[in-house]
């Protein structure tokens, strides 16, 4: 039950949807109930029986037994003044009347819930992106990607087709179920007794057989989140695939995931559907036991139940079946339904790791200076950098080098508050920037990666990319920074061309500079530069340095560099290792010490270049 009361949450407003509800479903149970109560006026006229008189016509009051005395009263003088046969063409014409009621009230009573059902499933998977979406960096590198999508896709899907469509049934049925079990009872409070102590025999049934449900649900969602992953990293790597005769190898993967998704899907749909013939043979077995109860009490003499009552009660009992069946059915489906909602929730409680304080500042503009101070971090339990120290002057330009793994990343990864450190503390123009929100201390910089991040669309929205404003105009200023302008224009559609999944209808080099005229038409005071061209051919990576050449002219950048040559010109160069700036200085001062690692990395690619 946890599960709803948190489903709930995001259900409101819950009045606009479950005041009409109630009201129509009601409506819907008492004109439904008229449909079987008729029938025993129209077995009376049927069978003869004289049993029922009402002679003096019933004083109003508010009660079930005024309005049925004042029913019978009204028969009566119809069949005085018409005989019986219109007494039964009247009591059909109310009898079409009550279902065509009923039927409207239900209909509108559905409609409703629907509604709040889809409401319901909306807002939840607005929230899932949206946590996700605010998440942490380090929370994506320890998870799967395709586990993701599966709980946003497969899981909320599974929450709207089992646990919202239960709230539905545990809505409708128990009224249903209260409004014929106060009839019957009126009819007859000892055969309704007998009834009911023999129901709670199929519960039990039941019960045993979807409590297996719950493990079944939960290794199938498992296995389908590893199959998304499968196929995301197949898709992607699939030039890797297939170079190395993997396909196989991958098929062979993906088969096995499919398979165990597979069977626990056959495992849960076969207990599932084994519950509606069990609760229908169980439900038909009871009758037959009332049929004999019922029928022994109609032939004793002293009996109150009469032969059409006896009737009525048999039909009006075997729509007790129907919301009996459907909570029993319902029953397998939350089982299921709780274990994608306990995976939804499991996303949901993840702690965001970096967010704002409430009265967080906005920071507007950079003036002066950027400072790391004592600076620690970790990943888990290996610490990455230890008692870092630097300071970034407005219109200076830093360049981090150093060996793979040393921390380089993650030093340019804290400013803009991807994470932020365990100890000391990062500041602009003086100001912890863990004091600022997120949103205002990114908007003051511009990011360029390694790797070049674009999206399926076309050119011009990869550049205006989170800047909706931006004119055509702009745009293309942005792209003669970067050097992109000319190929562009010699694209299939120009700016409009669309540039496929991850753009990879471009090379290496297009790519980079459309990252960075993204960055350009930010206009950011700072810049934080990864290794922006260490993955190009020469051609490209001459291009794409003066693209960023230009755009670094009066702005504050923070360069990793891989290829030491592209920096030499920094304003000062920290050396990283194992987590610590080790040497620091202009490249002519680290150059002019001959025992340095910053001489040692580049004596070694000068030695490299020359072979190559």
């Amino acid at each position: 039950m946890k599960i709803y009361f948190r489903l709930l949450q995001y259900a409101k407003p819950i009045q606009k949807y479950i005041v009409p509800y109630v009201l129509f479903s009601i409506l819907g149970v008492i004109f439904g109930l008229l449909n079987f109560t008729l029938l025993i006026p129209v077995f009376d006229i049927l069978f003869n029986n004289e049993a029922v008189q009402i002679v003096v016509k019933p004083v109003f009051s508010f009660s079930v037994q005024y309005f049925k005395d004042q029913f019978y009263y009204s028969l009566q003088e119809i069949i005085a003044q018409h005989g019986k046969v219109g007494a039964l063409y009247f009591v059909c014409i109310i009898l079409v009347s009550t279902v065509m009621l009923s039927n409207l009230f239900k209909y509108l009573s559905q409609r409703i819930m629907e509604n709040w059902r889809i409401h319901i499933v909306m807002e939840l998977r607005s929230a899932i992106f949206d946590k996700i979406m605010h998440l942490h960096l380090g929370y994506f590198s320890d998870q799967r990607k395709g586990d993701l999508i599966a709980r946003v896709t497969s899981d909320v899907s599974t929450i709207q087709g089992s646990i919202t469509n239960s709230l539905v049934v545990f809505f409708k049925e128990p009224l249903t179920l209260i409004g014929y079990f106060a009839v019957l009872f009126s009819m007859s409070t000892q055969l309704t007794l007998f009834t009911i102590l023999i129901i709670p025999v199929s519960g039990i049934i039941i019960s045993r057989l979807v409590k297996k449900l719950k493990r079944y649900a939960n290794n199938a969602q498992v296995y389908f989140g590893n199959m998304i992953s499968l196929l995301d990293e197949s898709l992607g790597g699939i030039r890797v695939v297939k170079a190395f005769n993997a396909i196989e190898y991958v098929k062979d993967r993906l088969k096995h995931q499919n398979y165990e998704y597979s069977k626990n899907q056959r495992r849960i749909v076969a207990r599932q559907q084994l519950a509606s013939p069990i609760s229908e043979f169980l439900g038909i077995t009871t009758i037959a036991v009332i049929l004999i109860y019922g029928g022994a009490l109609v032939m004793e003499q002293q009996s109150a139940l009469s032969a059409s009552t006896f009737i009525a009660y048999i039909i009006l009992f075997s729509q007790v079946l129907g919301p009996a069946k459907s909570l029993t059915n319902s029953l397998g489906d939350i089982q299921h339904g709780i274990v994608s909602g306990t995976r939804v929730f499991e996303l949901l409680d993840v702690p965001l790791g970096v967010k704002d304080k409430p009265d967080a500042i906005v920071i507007k503009e950079f003036t002066n200076e950027l400072k790391f101070q004592n600076v620690h971090f970790s990943y888990g339990d290996k610490q990455v950098l230890k008692g870092v120290d630097l300071t970034l002057t407005k219109g200076k330009t830093i360049a981090l080098v150093g060996p793979s793994g040393g921390g380089k990343t993650t030093i340019s990864d804290l400013i803009p508050r991807f994470y932020d450190p365990e100890e000391g503390v990062i500041t602009i123009d003086g100001l912890d920037i863990r004091e600022c929100t997120q949103e205002s201390v990114r908007a003051l910089m511009g990011v360029v990666n390694q790797e070049a991040i674009l999206f399926n669309d076309t050119i011009a929205n990869n550049i205006a990319f989170g800047m909706p404003n931006a004119t055509p105009a702009d745009i293309e200023q942005a792209a003669r920074v970067a050097n992109a302008h000319q190929f562009i224009c010699e694209s299939e559609n120009g700016y409009d061309t669309i540039i496929g999944d991850r753009g990879n209808k471009l090379s290496g080099g297009q790519k980079q500079r459309l990252s960075i005229a993204r960055a350009v038409l930010r206009n950011p005071p700072i810049l934080l530069l990864d290794e922006a061209t260490s993955a190009l051919d020469t051609e490209s990576e001459r291009l794409v340095q003066d693209a960023l050449t230009n755009l670094m002219k009066n702005r504050t950048t923070l360069v990793i560099a891989h290829r030491l040559s592209t920096i030499q010109h920094a304003d000062e160069i920290l050396v990283v290792q194992k987590g610590k700036i080790i040497e620091r200085g202009s490249h002519t001062d680290l150059l002019g010490n001959p025992d340095g690692l910053y001489h040692r990395l580049l004596r070694m690619q000068e030695l490299q270049h020359k072979t190559e």
